[in-house]
């Protein structure tokens, strides 16, 4: 009798402990979300279903996530890396929303794994899915992580866009190609490609609603699918990833020169019969408007689905910052960047570790802006096998201005002075974009940021400094003077990176501005350091650096064209394109130097499958026997001269 009261009191408690407990949870959901105590803005109720895996083991799952840390220690220790992949997602299962692993497991991937392959696609498959792991995955388990949107934009920047990376170019190529089919080529114009995205942003969001939105989508979507049907599984229609591709492949197909000149075929009847589709629909002119719609429509499902990422915020960030092309992984550094800012700051404590995240975090969103003004103007054809073109954008100098006062203000009382941290970085890329806009021939650009720079670091600032109020021409001359007295390389260089400037950009791009403009920049600070008495500075070993680096121009001008023809880090065509275009005279002196590397190296590509010989690609220049004349001629007076000093000098021995 006493056991069954004993289990009636239990039970009554039981009873009472679960009513309570109901009651006093939407209060306890409530504070938690006043006082931000849990690890995303999401409630419980509305979480993916992984989740609940992860909470309903209860205590057990600690025990079973220190087992699985250190197993996945010791597989990685012993090369097992797809079994280190396995237990890895088990892990971020059973801890969700605990990000930083999710942060280990990704850099992992992405750096330690992926360094212990041996072929560059091993490679690149790991570093995309340590990406692909935190981006997809562990971003959308804890959409309100600062730290997690940080690690992914130092990856961009760093593992795909830096050059650490032995097969850095090769995730440049594969990157370019995956988003180059996914939205395509944005258009050059600022105010176009804030269009151009805004398009994807205000696309539908089911095809329901994009019947009801576009008139004749339905019975298009109707016409594709019964064309598709007869062909393979993988060729079917779908909102997905699989079939965006497949469209993106065809759409680039049709404005590459290098599928046009190779008259490239697929490899099997359904691919074919698949283009044939795609011409009949797609790029049939009177369904234009209804096919436009249907592709944004598929970008924004899968950007969504596929990536993770919000084509609003994309929008928003093009327009907001700058002309952010998704085909280079410092567009998406900034992305992930000012995205974590944007929905993590907020869960900021106020202390110095949790302060710091922000600050490191915003750094690597203007160090972003800094490297698409290096190389932010993309191009690429997929089809070439080349390397990506990223020229020089210099749109972004001004928007990394205005954005630097904005982070200044941000955190102008962070403790430890947190804004000035900011202040060196914007000094040193100013005072270089002050050069760059000289260079371009933008005189007056040049000017109001040395204005600036008087302003905020010289005049105007706590410890007066006059660098900044010479003459426009004199402050580009004496910037380089005072790198030279450290660095004196660096003068070469920049006479060097001035002349292969203006042959890639102003050939290229076939602007003759830019061309003479870095040519006049090149001669002009030639001459200056020529002429200058530092020209005669010798240091303390006797060496008279400066006039044994600079050289002749004469002999600059040459050398630079000759070392972008053999740069195999840029694509084939675009130095065809640079070699016909370039001044006879010039590629007569260069001609035999490079043909037989370029020569071999256009065997070996895809050029040389259009039937077309090395010598109709790059013929050799008018004048070719005058030089190679000349050349002979100097050379055997060279000999002549050593000869003479060889005997003069035995003979005073």
């Amino acid at each position: 009798m006493g056991d069954r009261l004993i289990q009636l009191g239990a039970a009554v408690v039981l009873a009472g402990s679960i009513a309570v407990a109901g009651f006093m949870q939407p209060k306890m959901l409530a504070i938690a979300d006043r006082d931000e105590l849990r690890y995303t803005d999401i409630a419980v109720d509305g979480a993916p279903p992984i989740v609940a895996v992860g909470t309903a083991i209860g205590a057990l799952r600690g025990l079973i996530v220190d087992y699985l840390w250190i197993k996945v220690t010791l597989q990685k220790e012993k090369g097992l890396l797809y079994e280190v992949m396995a237990d890895a997602d088990l892990i971020t299962k059973l801890q969700p929303r605990f990000p930083d692993v999710w942060a280990f497991h990704g850099h992992n991937m992405a750096y330690n794994i992926s360094v212990m392959t041996n072929t560059f696609e091993e490679r690149w498959s790991w570093v995309n899915a340590g990406i692909s792991l935190v981006r997809d995955k562990g971003v959308r388990y804890n959409p309100n992580d600062l730290v997690l949107c940080k690690e992914l934009a130092f990856w961009f920047s760093h593992k795909i866009d830096g050059v650490a990376d032995d097969a850095h170019l090769y995730y440049k190529r594969q990157f370019a190609r995956e988003w180059q089919y996914l939205l395509g080529s944005p258009p050059y114009d600022w105010d176009q490609r804030i269009a151009w995205i805004k398009q994807i942003a205000d696309a539908p969001n089911t095809l329901d609603e994009l019947y009801a939105r576009t008139p004749g989508s339905r019975e298009f979507v109707a016409d594709l699918e019964k064309r598709l049907a007869p062909l393979g599984p993988r060729y079917q229609f779908g909102v997905d990833k699989r079939f965006m591709f497949l469209l993106g492949e065809w759409a680039a197909q049709q404005s590459s020169p290098y599928a046009r000149a190779l008259g490239l075929k697929v490899m099997n009847d359904d691919a074919s019969a698949l283009v044939d589709v795609f011409n009949a629909t797609f790029a049939d002119p009177a369904k234009k408007e209804i096919g436009s719609a249907l592709v944004a429509f598929l970008r924004k499902r899968v950007l969504f689905d596929s990536y993770n990422m919000d084509p609003q915020l994309m929008y928003e960030f093009t327009r907001d910052t700058g002309p952010l092309d998704w085909r280079h992984p410092s567009a998406h550094a900034l992305y992930w960047a000012r995205r974590g800012s944007q929905f993590g700051e907020h869960r900021i404590l106020d202390n110095d570790a949790d302060v710091f995240k922000s600050i490191n975090n915003d750094r690597l969103e203007i160090q972003a802006m800094q490297a698409l003004s290096r190389s932010g103007l993309v191009s690429y054809d997929p089809f070439s096998g080349d390397n990506v073109t990223r020229l020089n954008d210099p749109r972004w100098i001004l928007v990394l201005d205005r954005y630097f006062e904005k982070l200044y203000d941000k955190h102008y009382e962070v403790r430890g002075a947190g804004a000035d941290t900011f202040t060196n970085l914007h000094e040193n890329f100013m005072k270089q974009a002050v050069r760059e806009l000289y260079r371009l021939g933008d005189a007056a650009g040049a000017q109001r940021i040395l204005d600036k720079l008087d302003k905020l670091y010289g005049s105007g600032s706590f410890n007066e400094n006059l660098a900044y109020q010479k003459p426009l021409e004199d402050f580009v001359r004496e910037q380089l003077y005072g790198e030279f007295e450290m660095q004196p390389e660096v003068v070469r260089s920049d006479v060097y990176s001035a002349i292969e400037r203006g042959f890639r950009e102003g050939l290229l791009l076939d602007n003759e501005k830019v061309l003479d403009d870095n040519l006049k920049y090149a001669r002009d600070l030639t001459k200056f350091f020529r002429e200058n008495r530092y020209n005669d500075f010798v240091n303390k070993f006797g060496e008279a650096r400066m006039k044994d680096l600079l050289g002749e121009l004469e002999q600059s001008i040459p050398a630079v064209f000759a070392k972008i023809m053999l740069d195999n880090s840029q694509p084939l065509l675009d130095r065809l394109v640079i070699y016909r275009k370039a001044p006879e005279d010039l590629r007569a002196l260069i001609y035999d130097a490079v043909k037989p590397a370029l020569e071999q190296e256009y065997a070996m590509g895809r050029l040389s499958k259009t039937g077309m010989p090395f010598a109709e690609a790059f013929p050799e220049p008018p004048g070719i026997e005058d030089v190679r004349r000349m050349q002979t001629e100097a050379a055997k007076a060279r000999e002549t001269q050593g000869g003479t000093g060889d005997r003069s000098e035995a003979e005073r021995k």
